[in-house]
């Protein structure tokens, strides 16, 4: 069943011509898989599993990270961050020099490493040290410093750790093919933003608390293609000017639109050079944005993160300033901070950072039904065969069936939380949670 009625075709395809291969269709390429949407077209996924049940391997991984994992072939690669632990003492001492050191931690030597696991055996193949930062900034504990996702495309994976570099590796070898690490931003609470690959071009989000920016780098040499400022009047508090969001590339009448969410503005930008096609504002309740957009029809919808979230549905066909002509409708009521939403059948189907989980109508926001989930949410949902899997950060994830009224179909537990979003492959899940990665198979 396809999942949006308008025809346009979504960030995971690559062309040949770029060098890149075309990915087939057991892929799950990118962050929130092959249309960056949470969606599945496999079936015959598990509803039930545990520690003892349906799991085909358990794989620990070392260090810390949230991001997903991607999968192509026979090959997974997801990325850690090894940390040097401070003393109590020396932490104490080098948060006291920050003015707002609430909620972060500081950590010694960092070591952001690519790591390669064969799908069929779980085995760790590889183990790929891409950076070494002897004095990293500080970092939400909520947070890791291997936050964003890596993209797969054709014989290469592009892997992203915002201020601290970006490196793609040949996937058949594990050879470094480049690095950059010459875009630096304050995040204030680490890296969170995921890259997106269109044709030739890598392109990344620079949002800090001192510049921000999307930049497109060239695939093959990691050199910048184009980087384009933000152009929409922000707070003047620097800390409100940061966000962590991913791009979501669409074709639209042959035009390559990144559609692009950072603090206080959406933006609409070609991909081809960068060029600010529209944006529209969401007003100063929103910055440190973090849920992946996801589209229906012809409108983009937009969890807004901070202070209080809202929720923007924007029609993406226009040109210029278009907050007042093109916003179609925002909602202020237990929109999720941190998890990304999912939009099928007219319907949009979220759950908030503390558990409340809802379905509003796509065309209107009007809210066609809520519950309390259990726990507290920072992974973003998967939908499959018209399942909705939501993870928590408690390692429990609720599986209910997508339609106009509440039904819960199952809940599951695993030991360690999620933070990372699931992968699909086949028939199995792929899911990473604070020590290790699953495969989930009947």
């Amino acid at each position: 069943m396809k999942k949006f009625a308008l025809a346009v075709s979504l960030a995971a395809v690559f062309f040949p011509a770029s060098g890149l291969t075309v990915l087939g269709e057991d892929e799950w390429p990118q962050f929130r898989g092959p249309g960056g949407q949470g969606h599945t077209e496999m079936t015959g996924l598990p509803l039930t599993w545990s520690e003892s049940e349906n799991v085909k391997w358990k794989t620990d991984i070392a260090g810390e990270g949230h991001s997903s994992p991607v999968i192509s072939g026979d090959q997974i690669w997801l990325t850690t961050a090894i940390t040097a632990e401070l003393s109590p003492e020396e932490q104490q001492k080098r948060l006291s020099t920050l003015k707002n050191s609430n909620g972060l931690k500081i950590v010694g030597e960092l070591t952001l490493q690519a790591v390669q696991i064969d799908r069929e055996s779980g085995e760790i193949k590889r183990q790929v040290v891409l950076f070494t930062i002897p004095n990293p900034e500080p970092k939400h504990a909520l947070n890791s410093y291997a936050s964003p996702t890596p993209v797969i495309a054709g014989d290469r994976v592009f892997f992203h750790f915002g201020t601290y570099g970006t490196a793609c590796i040949a996937r058949k070898s594990g050879e470094i093919l480049w690095k950059n690490d010459t875009l630096k931003l304050e995040h204030q609470n680490g890296p969170g933003s995921s890259p997106a690959v269109w044709q030739d071009r890598v392109i990344i989000h620079l949002d800090g608390t001192d510049t921000q920016s999307i930049v497109a780098l060239d695939a093959a040499t990691g050199k910048v293609v184009w980087q384009t400022k933000r152009s929409g009047e922000m707070d003047k508090t620097p800390e409100l000017q940061k966000a962590y969001g991913t791009p979501l590339i669409l074709e639209i009448n042959d035009r390559p639109l990144v559609i692009s969410s950072a603090a206080n503005w959406v933006y609409g930008y070609d991909a081809r050079d960068g060029k600010e096609i529209w944006k529209a504002s969401y007003g100063k309740l929103g910055f440190s944005t973090v849920p992946r957009p996801v589209i229906s029809e012809d409108t983009v919808y937009i969890a807004t993160s901070y202070m209080q979230s809202r929720l923007v549905a924007v029609k993406f066909t226009g040109e210029g300033d278009v907050t007042g002509s093109h916003i179609r409708w925002t909602s202020d009521r237990q929109i999720p901070q941190k998890p990304s939403l999912i939009a099928l059948g007219g319907r949009l189907y979220f759950v908030s950072d503390q558990g409340i989980v809802r379905s509003l109508k796509a065309d209107s926001g009007e809210e066609v039904w809520f519950a309390r989930l259990d726990g507290d949410y920072s992974a973003s949902p998967l939908e499959a065969e018209g399942r909705l899997y939501f993870f928590n950060q408690d390692g429990v994830c609720t599986v209910l069936e997508a339609g106009d009224t509440y039904k819960e179909l199952a809940k599951n537990k695993l030991d360690g939380g999620f933070m990372a979003s699931p992968a699909v492959a086949g028939k199995a899940l792929f899911l990473r949670t604070a020590t290790s990665l699953y495969r989930i198979e009947e």
